[in-house]
């Protein structure tokens, strides 16, 4: 953008109460000084005054909760230049770009996922120190627990840490276990040989990472290749005692495998996600002394969610400034053969 007027911003995120929790009064102001904001947040294109400041949008900030854009609302924002997404990509809510239209994306996948990579980190700190453990066994007994007879293999020191996925939460992860005394391996078929190297991690095949983890945490997307790729037998593989942490989606693991390994009680999970999202209330993980299940908490949250603001608004700085996004996201654009109506 090469114009010194401010860019006219709309935002679009459900629930309208997500913007205050997003954007601090600081980032507000910023976002005041440097463009123009419709004073309302909008949970959809529905509505008149929706299309209305739509048709003179510049940049479309957008949310958790943010319907589709479609080609249909694309071509009621005929100045659109840009969007800028609070949360990990845009482009699966945005139909190919016909041809003669150019609009920017940036998304805040990067700093969504630091919160994910920091509870995985944290939680493998404390599934080594068998820290879950201790705490019952204390809660249970109230008297002095002799540390060293009940957990004598607990520590973090040169314990084997197996991450599966050098996905964007799978890299950072790898990039905070650096500081520590760990052996860190990882399970990607699409990964480098240097760009390991760089991570610091060892690449080794996914039966291999299993059977050697104190601990495997896992950070691949939901796709038909990696659903139900951990199974009866990569669970098998696990060392007895190991821990098992899933900050992905639960559709990766076969879940009654995992259920009959957890039973049994030879394994540990640490489960921030599973299936269904929100399990039954006489689901037998929530009784089972080996397993800490949490309620999906890993990504952003509270305080977490105005480093997602800050980001957007730093996004719109730059825009402003005529600057590239840091973040920027490939948008699709309609392929040759393709036949889309232009939008105007």
């Amino acid at each position: 953008m090469t114009s010194s007027k401010k860019p006219r911003t709309m935002a679009v995120m459900s629930p309208s109460g997500l913007f205050d929790q997003l954007f601090s009064l600081e980032a507000q102001a910023k976002w005041h000084a440097t463009a123009e904001h419709a004073r309302y947040v909008f949970e959809d294109f529905e509505s008149p005054t929706a299309r209305r400041i739509l048709a003179e949008t510049e940049v479309l900030i957008t949310g958790w909760g943010c319907p589709p854009l479609t080609h249909e609302t694309l071509g009621m924002a005929p100045h659109l230049k840009a969007v800028i997404h609070a949360g990990g990509v845009i482009s699966d809510k945005m139909p190919p770009l016909p041809r003669g239209r150019d609009i920017k994306a940036s998304n805040a996948g990067e700093v969504n996922g630091m919160p994910v990579a920091e509870y995985t980190v944290a939680m493998i700190l404390l599934a080594n120190k068998q820290a879950f453990s201790a705490a019952r066994l204390y809660q249970e007994q109230r008297r002095f627990i002799d540390r060293e007879q009940e957990f004598p293999t607990a520590g973090n020191y040169r314990k084997v840490i197996g991450l599966i996925g050098a996905s964007r939460i799978g890299r950072m992860t790898a990039k905070l276990l650096q500081p520590f005394e760990f052996e860190v391996w990882l399970y990607d078929p699409y990964l480098a040989p240097e760009e390991a190297s760089e991570l610091g991690v060892k690449l080794v095949s996914l039966i291999e990472l299993m059977a050697a983890s104190d601990v495997v945490s896992i950070h691949v997307p939901v796709t038909p290749e990696t659903t139900g790729m951990i199974g009866a037998a990569e669970l098998a593989a696990m060392r007895a005692g190991a821990t098992l942490i899933n900050t992905a989606r639960g559709e990766i693991l076969d879940q009654d495998a995992l259920e009959t390994e957890l039973i049994s009680g030879r394994i540990h999970a640490i489960l921030d996600v599973a299936v269904p999202d929100v399990l039954p209330a006489e689901h037998v993980l929530y009784e089972l002394p080996n397993v800490v299940l949490t309620p999906h908490i890993a990504g952003s949250m509270g305080t977490e969610l105005q480093r997602m603001g800050d980001h957007v608004v730093a996004e719109l700085e730059r825009y402003a400034a005529g600057l590239p996004f840091t973040h920027p996201e490939h948008l699709a654009t309609a392929q040759a053969g393709e036949h889309l109506e232009p939008i105007a």
